[in-house]
């Protein structure tokens, strides 16, 4: 199939394609990467009458350390987030998990920015960014303001972005010393997407687990940090026996989606045994 019929605008820069998102409100769809956008236009599951093009926007491109952050631009592509030896070095849990993301043409093409706006469910970054405390930097009409990754994503494909506000920036805390992290998912053998996917934080002093955040996503309508479980991580000891326990509460309350492929309980038992698998991967037991 195409597209239904849209003006498409191409921006010289953030300030021209926010004055357009405020001009021509909930028709405008952003174009980025368009590994999400374009999909969906051509089967006709979203439909905009203006598609504003902001893919050539060298102000939205870098990756910078500042302070106790890596900053990186909205326009960042998947593939540069795996390959950058800055954020390997500074944060490698991103790497790794950017490196899991669809395949190498997807990667060279997807910018970050663009699948965090998306807030789908299944993908990669959103676990991770709930994990390392990320902070979204949103620019609008009303001028800039940052989101924590806590707050950004709201349900199924929506995120906490109003309607003229454009995604331009993703704050990462910088790893310290004390700290381990580890991002896996267990993707559908066909489209990559993630059956269940988690990552973990975790902050350790003389033997115990100091602080713990832990996130999942694919298996629920919205990522989200297991409360939980990081409750129950905090204070232990670093041990094997401590994860199979912890391990038991994983997706407690929570609301576990289920289609032809994978039903609800596999996904809650899938759950448990991939956060053993990260908590371990994390701490090396």
């Amino acid at each position: 199939m195409i597209p239904a019929p849209f003006e498409y605008y191409r921006v010289g820069s953030v300030e021209e394609a926010v004055e357009l998102m405020k001009k021509f409100g909930e028709e405008a769809k952003i174009l980025a990467g368009g590994q999400s956008l374009i999909p969906m236009l051509k089967l006709r599951f979203a439909r905009y009458s203006k598609i504003i093009d902001i893919g050539r926007l060298q102000e939205l491109k870098y990756i910078k350390e500042e302070g106790e952050y890596i900053r990186i631009g909205g326009l960042i592509t998947h593939r540069e987030v795996e390959k950058s030896s800055l954020i390997k070095e500074r944060v490698p849990v991103l790497s790794a998990c950017a490196s899991e993301i669809a395949d190498v043409q997807v990667r060279n093409m997807g910018t970050i920015g663009g699948s965090l706006s998306h807030a789908d469910p299944s993908a990669d970054y959103p676990p991770t960014m709930l994990a390392l405390g990320a902070v979204m930097v949103a620019r609008g009409s009303k001028g800039v303001r940052e989101i924590p990754a806590d707050s950004f994503f709201v349900s199924t494909f929506t995120t906490a972005l109003e309607q003229n506000e454009l995604l331009v920036e993703v704050k990462v805390p910088i790893m310290k010393n004390n700290e381990r992290a580890c991002y896996l998912k267990i993707g559908h053998p066909a489209t990559g997407f993630a059956i269940v996917n988690c990552a973990v934080k975790l902050s350790l002093k003389n033997g115990k687990i100091e602080d713990a955040r832990v996130a999942f996503g694919g298996f629920v309508t919205v990522p989200y940090r297991d409360r939980g479980v990081e409750d129950f991580l905090k204070g232990k000891d670093v041990s094997l026996e401590t994860v199979k326990k912890a391990s038991e509460l994983v997706g407690k309350g929570q609301d576990i989606i289920g289609d032809y492929y994978a039903d609800a309980d596999y996904r809650r038992v899938v759950a448990k045994a991939l956060f053993v698998r990260v908590v371990r991967g994390a701490l090396e037991i």
